[in-house]
């Protein structure tokens, strides 16, 4: 079975998007010194949120019209999308900065909640655990690629400018690396670590609306299959830095496009394919690329602060 290479490009691009986005709220986050495993938990949420609100809305125009289109849906859809993962992230950061409590733990619990709550709403909704009802209002294309696409590319160059040449981000990396003495030149250090796990829900929730209302067209339980977590691989691996970050979720979003290419194929079983994203992680996360040997996290990363 061949592989058109150029096939593999638009794939490789919108297997990306989610990924790219994640992965620079979660260097929001961390580069503040507050560890973000909450990142797949998030972008379930945000999907939810997305896709629920936008088939709700469209609803009773659905029943006199049938199909019928209408534009300024999905982008409420949208809008409820981020607005879910900025409310998951604050409860993180709230967690997390005002009570002190161990972030690991408290990203674990929401991703707990994610696999559950959403059962919950469905039920409500549509009778069953398991999916929404499909929109048919979907994120629109711009060219053959969803607004979400060109938005997580731009935001590469705007992120780098933003962490290295202003004064908001050398105060976000000062906070990050040693809030004692960003504290004494007045920095408010509990401002920024909330702003920035919020910047981190935001383009969560972006992510999460993506996969459910424009790469979809409605919500699926457990949806992300693991994107929060190859995500905040591919931070890692990126070394907090934009243009790394860039690098290693192409990586990754390539590996996606590949298997997805390959499935239906008798190249190898599917169940190795299925798998390919996944292993790419585990090598990267254990350290058999030499490149996540030479990452420095932050070093108040992880560490609650104290005035």
């Amino acid at each position: 079975m061949s592989i058109p290479f150029l096939a593999l490009i638009p794939a490789t691009l919108r297997s990306t998007t989610p990924l790219l986005l994640t992965a620079l709220g979660g260097m929001y986050s961390e580069r503040s010194g507050v560890v973000n495993i909450a990142l797949e938990g998030i972008m379930l949420f945000g999907a939810l949120a997305a896709a629920v609100t936008t088939q709700q809305l469209e609803a009773p125009i659905l029943a006199q019209t049938p199909a019928a289109q209408v534009a300024w849906i999905p982008w409420v859809g949208l809008l409820a999308g981020a607005l879910g993962g900025v409310a998951i992230a604050f409860v993180h950061a709230l967690v997390c900065i005002h009570y002190k409590a161990d972030q690991i733990v408290s990203g674990t619990a929401i991703n707990l909640l994610a696999l559950s709550v959403p059962s919950l709403v469905l039920q409500s909704f549509y009778g069953n655990t398991t999916n929404s009802q499909e929109v048919v209002n979907r994120l629109p294309l711009w060219n053959g690629f969803s607004p979400l696409v060109y938005l997580a590319f731009a935001l590469v160059p705007v992120s780098w400018w933003l962490l290295f040449k202003t004064p908001w981000g050398l105060r976000l990396r000062a906070v990050g690396e040693h809030p004692q003495a960003a504290d004494t030149v007045g920095v408010d250090i509990l401002r920024m670590r909330y702003g920035a796990v919020m910047l981190s829900g935001l383009l969560g929730g972006l992510a999460g609306a993506y996969l459910s209302i424009g790469f979809l067209n409605q919500f699926v339980r457990n949806m992300s299959a693991g994107k929060g977590f190859i995500s905040l691989a591919a931070m890692i691996f990126g070394k907090w830095h934009p243009l790394g970050i860039l690098g290693s979720t192409l990586l990754f979003g390539a590996t996606d496009a590949l298997a997805i290419q390959l499935q239906g194929g008798d190249v190898m079983p599917p169940v190795l394919i299925q798998a390919l994203p996944f292993v790419l992680t585990m090598l990267v996360l254990s350290g058999m690329l030499s490149r996540i040997r030479q990452a420095r996290p932050p070093a108040a990363l992880g560490k609650a602060y104290s005035k």
